[in-house]
């Protein structure tokens, strides 16, 4: 019985993931386009290995997260409260205003950002950009729940037990320095993962493209990364959800 409670949190947060994964299926013949090469395989087929390669890193990464977080104090106390059919509205609730907050000034700062960087970087890349949007959807159930679980929960929670474990003693109280480089280390993983995609939408490998990139990306790997660690995963998972919604309005705007 015990068994079946611990390992229910990790399949609810695969399961979220896993609709993320699902999410950005439709899109995918879009990338595909990019390649003037003949693909390999049919669409279809692109697209079933496309989820079986997600699920497994997914699976992965959420069972690394749901074995390290617990080491090092990090939790998704909404999601454990659902699990063992607690309260979970009471654990949501201290997490809404700083999602909020978080994800208003990352979706300002990346916008922002933008507008800084938008007259340097190639002409293609950002025409291209612009056709191959995601849809809002992906952006909110991938970006906001998938990555969060892969970068946060699965990277950032191994990341603050192995620095622990070279800065101090076991069985000494983790200090703050240990998540502070566990944030960095995971934003700007997070950050290099999208050069790729970047380098596929460009012809041009310019140095402010790539540091747009890694920078735009990094950057809000911060805010989630405070977050997740200070309110819990659902905070950084909020707040990437509305840094996305925010970017939306803002772009509309302009």
């Amino acid at each position: 019985m015990d068994f079946n409670k611990s390992i229910k949190p990790s399949v609810f947060l695969f399961i979220l993931g896993f609709v993320g994964i699902v999410s950005i299926v439709p899109f995918i013949p879009n990338l595909l386009a990019l390649q003037s090469a003949p693909l390999p395989l049919t669409v279809e087929m692109i697209q079933v290995v496309s989820v079986i390669q997600s699920s497994v890193l997914l699976l992965f990464l959420v069972g690394l997260g749901s074995v390290f977080s617990k080491k090092v104090g990090l939790s998704s106390p909404v999601i454990f409260a659902l699990a063992h059919s607690e309260n979970a509205l009471k654990e949501l609730k201290p997490q809404i205003i700083p999602a909020i907050i978080g994800g208003i000034v990352g979706g300002v700062f990346l916008l922002a950002l933008l507008g800084t960087f938008s007259s340097y970087l190639p002409a293609e890349f950002l025409s291209a950009g612009e056709k191959l949007m995601p849809p809002w959807y992906t952006k909110l159930l991938y970006g906001g729940i998938t990555e969060e679980l892969l970068i946060r929960w699965g990277l950032m929670s191994f990341f603050v037990w192995g620095m622990y474990r070279l800065t101090q003693k076991s069985g000494s109280d983790i200090r703050s320095h240990n998540y502070i480089l566990a944030i960095l280390v995971s934003s700007l993983i997070f950050g290099l993962g999208h050069l790729p995609i970047a380098f596929a939408l460009s012809p041009e490998i310019t140095a402010p493209l790539v540091a747009y990139i890694i920078l735009g990306n990094a950057s809000f790997g911060f805010i989630a990364g405070y977050l997740y660690w200070k309110r819990g995963l659902e905070c950084a998972i909020g707040a990437h959800m509305v840094a996305h919604l925010t970017m939306i309005v803002g772009a509309n705007f302009a």
